[in-house]
């Protein structure tokens, strides 16, 4: 399928620097309308929202644009979008409200393959509660976190399972719609972590069986924001903290204070510049985020598997993203050599690949690479061959260089 990965490179201003940019997980580039709508709604009356003034007018058109593009981009319903500061905000604030119906002798699930995010919410919160944690653990030999994991820790008294849909540290995409099918046969709510994943793939809550699917728009070329899709009717079910005069409709019940204007505008440009990215550029928007995703899947894995042949020529490097499915996102780690030097070494030449654990702690450890982590090397639309070729490149002269006498990990 057609990716003109010239013409996306030339919408993001932050290339010219010339970079090879790996840290796409962690945060990407921004094309330039994004840039610019963030601008032009700052450039341009805004009030509390309302129908009278221009200012209200404006703020009122940017919040309802935002929340229908969302709800394109994630399969969802505009009413059952919530945006908060981050998915990190969003964890807490709805294990918090949704804790409230828990008690002794519940159990909440959470696994070893998620961020951070997805596990210390729903941890306190049932502490507090007075409920049971029960952990799915998954298979470091493969990275696979299989429904069997999660049926294991399942029972009639599971309230809750938080899952990522794709992990942040090794890129694996677990089967979420068995998952789903498998926590909801017990009467226990799904709560998916969808960060990383909503930057690869085209996401359909109904079809993955998200009761709450949480994404950050910063990971897939918008602002800082965070953002949950939820089931109206479910959102209905839930009584958050709020103060008195704010609204109780939802969604707007469970976003607190005056919603960021000009982020939410920048949010809906991201979603519309992704939708340029595939061949088809008529009907709905959705149907072109369909067929942009798929566009934009096969062209980072091309790039994946570009990355995968070359570091096959490097003994020295482990590989433990080796899941079937999973995103074009390895973690490397090197024998007899820091990868913190790597990143170092790497970056001091204008290629950008992290190293550490990237609050996936638990991942991190059930690898057995305790909280160190490893080399993150990440795709995003902007990457290109050249791209690879300078990475491969760099870790090629980084292996040439002499090990450290002592040290090294």
């Amino acid at each position: 399928m057609t990716y003109d990965i010239a013409a996306v490179r030339a919408q993001f201003p932050a290339l010219k620097a010339g970079s090879a940019h790996f840290d796409g997980p962690g945060g990407s580039q921004t094309p330039q309308s994004v840039i610019e709508a963030v601008t032009d709604a700052l450039a341009n009356p805004l009030s509390n929202r309302g129908s009278r003034t221009h200012g209200e007018r404006n703020a009122e058109r940017i919040v309802t644009g935002a929340r229908h593009a969302l709800a394109d981009l994630l399969g969802a319903q505009p009413s059952g979008i919530v945006f908060g500061r981050s998915a990190t905000q969003l964890a807490y604030d709805f294990s918090r409200t949704l804790a409230r119906t828990w008690g002794p002798g519940d159990e909440i699930v959470v696994t070893s393959l998620d961020h951070d995010a997805n596990i210390r919410p729903w941890i306190q919160a049932a502490a507090n509660a007075g409920a049971t944690v029960r952990w799915a653990e998954f298979d470091p030999a493969t990275g696979e976190l299989t429904p069997g994991h999660i049926r294991a820790v399942l029972s009639e008294r599971t309230r809750l399972v938080a899952v990522t849909a794709a992990s942040n540290l090794i890129g694996t995409r677990p089967a979420i719609p068995e998952i789903a099918r498998l926590a909801h046969e017990t009467g226990a709510l799904l709560y998916i972590d969808g960060v990383h994943y909503t930057a690869h793939a085209c996401v359909d809550i109904d079809a993955l069986g998200a009761d709450f699917f949480a994404c950050s728009p910063y990971k897939f070329l918008g602002p800082h924001l965070g953002v949950l899709a939820g089931r109206p009717e479910l959102l209905e079910t839930l009584q958050p903290d709020k103060l008195l005069p704010s609204s109780n409709a939802v969604p707007e019940r469970f976003e607190f204070g005056t919603l960021p204007y000009e982020i939410l505008a920048g949010a809906a440009a991201a979603v519309d510049f992704l939708a340029t990215l595939g061949p088809h550029h008529d009907g709905s928007r959705r149907v072109r985020l369909v067929s942009a995703f798929a566009a934009l899947e096969g062209h980072e894995d091309t790039l994946r598997l570009r990355i995968e042949q070359g570091l096959r020529d490097f003994e020295a490097i482990t590989v433990h993203s080796r899941a079937p499915e999973r995103t074009p996102t390895l973690l490397l780690t090197i024998e007899g050599r820091s990868t913190l030097d790597a990143y170092h070494y790497l970056a001091d030449r204008g290629i950008d690949a992290p190293s550490g654990s990237f609050y996936a702690l638990e991942a991190s450890r059930r690898l057995g690479l305790g909280d160190a982590g490893g080399l993150r090397v990440g795709l995003a639309p902007y990457n290109n061959a050249e791209d690879v070729d300078r990475l491969l490149q760099g870790l090629s002269d980084f292996l040439r260089r002499p090990r450290p006498a002592s040290g090294a990990h």
